[in-house]
C-alpha cells in the first residue's frame, strides 16, 4: 500500500481542525484506502485506536450503518469510552444514508471531533454540505493511480519491468488501484473495470438521478468512451442518437453529462480563444477519469494512442492542481492550456514526432501564442526536438516529474 503522498500533503494541514474533510472521486479510486492511511498516520502520532470510529455505509453486515439512530448510538458509544479525548470519525460512502448531512453537522457541533467522509458523487457532497456547514469543510478530489504511483508501487514489489514496459501496461490497464494489487490477466482486468463502469451507471447516475431510460444513458456514455478527446457538439450527438433510433433533447443530453461529471466518470473541457480571451460555447471535449475504462469497454487504446495519451496528460494536469481548457488560436488548436496561480502552461500531446510535417504542426501552433509562459510538446520520442523556446519532453519523463531546463512542470 503506497502512501499516496500527493493527497496526504493536502490533508495534513486540516488534521485536528474543525473542518470536515471530504474525499470525492470515482468508485474504486482509493478513497477508503486513503482513510486507512490517515488513520495510520494518526496512530503513529499517538492517537489511540479507541478514539477512531470507521463506518462503511455500503456494508450489509454492519448494523451501525443501517439507520440514522444507529450511527448516533455508535458515536455516543465511542464518546463515552473516550470522555474528553478527541474523536476521529471516518464515514465511507456516506451518501448512502438519508439525512447524512444533518448528522455530520451535529457531530461537528456536539463533539470534540475530527471528521472525514468519502463519497462517489462530488456535487451531492459539496452541495449539501455547503448548506449545513457554511464553509466548515474542505474537499479533496481523488483520482485513480497516476503513472508515477504505478511505478512507485511496482518498484516496491521489485518489478523487473522497464519504465517503457510499465507505461505500455498503464496505457491499456489504466490506474484503478485494485488492478495493481494482484496479477490479473487482461481479461480479468477488463471484467473488473466493466463492472465498475456498470456500477457507476446504475448506482451513481441512474438511481441517484431517477433515470428510467438506462439504455439511452448507457449508449450516450459509450459514445463518449469511444470518442474520448474528440471535439463534439450537442447537435452532433443528438443527430447521432437519432440515427441510432434514439431521440434525446439537448437539455437531457447536458443533464446526462452533468450527472456523469458528478459521478466523477467524465470531465467536460471547454475551448478557450487564446486571442479573444473568451470561453467558446461550442465544440467541447470529454475525457475519462480513467483511460482504462476505454480499453475495457471499447478497446483500441493502443490503436488510438493519441487519444489515450491526451487523456492521461489531461488527468495528470488535474492531479497537479491545474485548471485546464483547450486553446484555440485562429484555425488551430492547442491541446491544453493549464492554469495555476496566475501562470499558464501550454501543452501539445502527440504519439511520435515521426515526420517533419508532424513536428511543424505541433510546434508552430505554440509559436503563435503571444505570451512568454512555458510551452511544451509531449511525445513518446527519446530524442529532444525542442526549438524556439518550446520544450519537447518524453511523456513518461513528464509524468514522472523529471524536470528539464529548470522548468517547474
Amino acid at each position: 500500500m503506497i502512501k499516496r503522498e500527493l493527497y496526504m500533503q493536502k490533508i495534513r494541514p486540516f488534521i485536528n481542525t474543525n473542518v470536515v474533510k471530504i474525499f470525492t472521486g470515482i468508485r474504486r479510486c482509493g478513497k477508503s484506502v486513503m482513510m486507512s492511511l490517515v488513520q495510520e498516520e494518526l496512530l503513529n502520532k499517538g492517537v489511540e485506536q479507541k478514539q477512531i470510529l470507521f463506518l462503511n455505509f455500503e456494508s450489509d453486515n454492519d448494523d451501525r450503518v443501517k439507520s440514522f439512530d444507529n450511527v448516533i448510538d455508535a458515536v455516543k458509544k465511542i464518546a463515552k469510552q473516550n470522555k474528553r479525548k478527541k474523536l476521529y470519525l471516518f464515514f465511507d460512502e456516506i451518501q448512502e444514508l438519508d439525512g447524512w448531512e444533518k448528522l455530520i453537522n451535529s457531530f461537528l457541533v456536539d463533539y470534540n471531533s475530527d471528521i472525514y467522509i468519502t463519497g462517489s458523487n462530488s456535487k451531492l457532497l459539496s452541495g449539501e454540505l455547503a448548506t449545513y456547514l457554511a464553509g466548515r469543510y474542505v474537499k479533496i478530489e481523488m483520482y485513480p493511480f497516476s503513472f508515477a504511483e504505478v511505478v512507485q508501487l511496482l518498484k516496491e514489489k521489485n518489478t523487473t519491468l522497464t519504465i517503457n514496459e510499465l507505461f505500455n501496461e498503464y496505457l491499456v490497464r489504466g490506474g484503478f488501484p485494485f488492478l495493481y494489487n494482484y496479477d490479473f490477466s487482461e481479461q480479468d482486468a477488463n471484467q473488473y473495470i466493466s463492472d465498475v463502469f456498470d456500477s457507476i451507471i446504475l448506482k451513481d447516475i441512474s438511481a441517484r438521478n431517477k433515470i428510467r431510460d438506462i439504455a439511452q444513458l448507457k449508449q450516450l456514455l459509450l459514445f463518449f468512451v469511444a470518442n474520448t478527446g474528440n471535439t463534439f457538439s450537442a447537435t452532433s450527438i443528438v443527430k447521432y442518437l437519432k440515427n441510432e433510433k434514439r431521440n434525446i433533447s439537448t437539455e437531457t443530453l447536458y443533464n446526462y453529462i452533468d450527472y456523469a461529471k458528478s459521478a466523477c466518470l467524465l470531465n467536460l473541457v471547454q475551448r478557450n480563444d487564446l486571442i479573444g480571451k473568451s470561453i467558446l460555447s461550442t465544440q467541447s471535449k470529454i475525457y475519462l477519469t480513467d483511460h482504462g475504462i476505454r480499453q475495457a469497454i471499447y478497446g483500441n487504446n493502443l490503436r488510438d494512442i493519441n487519444q489515450t495519451l491526451e487523456n492521461i496528460v489531461y488527468m495528470e494536469l488535474l492531479r497537479r492542481g491545474y485548471e485546464v481548457t483547450i486553446g484555440k488560436i485562429k484555425n488551430k488548436e492547442v491541446d491544453f492550456c493549464a492554469k495555476k496561480q496566475g501562470k499558464i502552461n501550454y501543452i501539445q500531446v502527440v504519439y511520435l514526432l515521426a515526420t517533419e510535417e508532424t513536428v511543424e504542426r505541433e510546434f508552430s501552433v505554440l509559436e503563435q501564442i503571444p505570451d512568454n509562459f512555458p510551452k511544451y510538446v509531449l511525445s513518446m520520442d527519446e530524442i529532444d526536438r525542442s526549438r524556439n523556446g518550446i520544450i519537447h519532453k518524453n511523456v513518461c519523463d513528464w509524468l514522472l516529474g523529471k524536470r528539464k531546463n529548470n522548468y517547474a512542470d
